[in-house]
């Protein structure tokens, strides 16, 4: 089969799991009085983001240079940082992401604002990784084609609760479920964009690949310390803190299991 045609049903499958994943939002109820409920899925939304960024993220980029002959924490570490700095750029420069408490949007939308940036992020690498799998497969080695859609699966299944991570927040601020919805979805059609890219041009990719991952990490860690969890107010009873838990341990789950 085409190179281009397995990357694009790969990617796809990816992306359909992140819709499905934010579909979760038309079942769930929405109550402005249920606090701790918000608590709940704003600290969902961040243990699922902790867990994705050291498992889907960092652990790879360290793997990665490891095999590449660099120095293991280089990478992750640079890249890291780097995600965070163009983050916090990218956040000072938005003011619009923090519109006032009082009159106009909800902050709330600011943080969910962030949090979708965050995660579309996370899924860029994400589905760069799906495409230089599907590029390296050969037709008559069945092994690295089974690689290649066991690594789609995995990734895929694991961009479920990413999907709920997105729409659940957002519809929690005041945002239609129909709306909801479409952000988290969205937040996943970059993966056949850049899984396709990535098959065009793979042969420079692969050098890049572990800096790319731990920068999108570093933006995800950058959007839970500054926005989720202050948002989640973990230290007013225990709905937050344990949401955290469940997204963490959910994730941490898939992650190890499909890796």
């Amino acid at each position: 089969m085409n190179t281009l045609l397995m990357s694009l049903l790969a990617t796809g499958f990816t992306f359909l799991l992140t819709a499905l994943g934010s579909s979760v939002v038309f079942f769930m109820r929405r109550s402005s009085s249920a606090e701790p409920v918000q608590r709940v899925f704003l600290g969902f939304a961040a243990g699922v983001m902790i867990a994705a960024s050291v498992w889907s993220l960092l652990i790879p980029s360290i793997d990665q240079a490891g095999e590449r002959g660099l120095i293991p924490w280089l990478p992750a570490t640079a890249g890291m940082i780097a995600g965070v700095l163009f983050l916090m750029l990218f956040d000072r420069l938005a003011p619009f992401l923090r519109p006032p408490a009082e009159g106009g949007a909800p902050h709330g939308m600011g943080r969910a604002a962030l949090s979708v940036f965050a995660i579309t992020l996370h899924n860029i690498p994400e589905g760069m990784a799906v495409g230089l799998a599907v590029a390296l497969t050969e037709s008559s080695d069945p092994e690295s084609v089974a690689a290649a859609a066991a690594l789609a699966i995995g990734i895929g299944i694991q961009n479920f609760p990413e999907g709920a991570a997105i729409s659940l927040p957002l519809h929690q601020t005041g945002m239609s479920r129909r709306k909801a919805f479409v952000c988290g979805a969205l937040s996943g059609i970059v993966e056949p964009v850049f899984g396709t890219l990535t098959v065009l041009a793979a042969g420079h990719i692969a050098a890049i690949m572990p800096w790319l991952l731990a920068f999108a990490a570093g933006a995800m860690l950058y959007v839970v310390v500054e926005e989720l969890i202050p948002e989640a107010h973990l230290g007013s009873g225990h709905s937050g803190t344990l949401g955290v838990m469940l997204g963490f341990i959910i994730m941490m789950i898939l992650d190890v299991a499909l890796g």
